[in-house]
């Protein structure tokens, strides 16, 4: 089972993947992070109470990894809680690098099929309250059993 560090200005956020319910996803996750995509972009979209979102290497909501990959939005794990980590995209299966946790569920249970959740922080959630719009990532890091 893989788990992955975001390691933030802020502090550090420990991942579990949700490797059978969303497994393109978290491959897509994987390699980006392996090839050091994340590293130094930042979170472009914080809407407290509702989500942080990264992953943008254009810096504004715009840009991605030059591909898309499809949702995947029927495993059991669907569904956006506080701590939760899910594809962003523009549209069903136009998803790419972007990606967003969840504050709460009370805000994003709307997102419940609609986006591909694929993990979730269990540990560091705190610093999901801290991270402000702009803030970077400065690396992610991947740990595969």
């Amino acid at each position: 089972m893989a788990t992955a560090e975001i390691v933030t200005e802020r502090g550090t956020m420990k991942l579990e993947f949700y490797e059978k319910d969303a497994p393109l996803a978290v491959k897509n996750f994987i390699d980006l992070s392996k090839r050091g995509f994340y590293d130094g972009l930042t979170f472009h979209r914080v809407i407290p109470g509702f989500v942080i979102q990264g992953g943008c290497p254009v810096g504004n909501g715009s840009g991605g990894p030059g591909y898309t990959i499809k949702c995947e939005l029927d495993g059991d794990n669907q569904y956006h809680d506080r701590g939760v980590i899910s594809m962003a995209h523009a549209g069903r299966n136009t998803g790419g690098s972007q990606f967003f946790i969840c504050y709460s569920r009370e805000q994003t249970q709307h997102l419940d099929r609609n986006h591909t959740c694929f993990g979730k922080i269990v540990e560091g959630d705190d610093v999901i309250d801290k991270i402000k719009q702009g803030d970077t990532i400065e690396k992610i890091l991947i740990h595969e059993d």
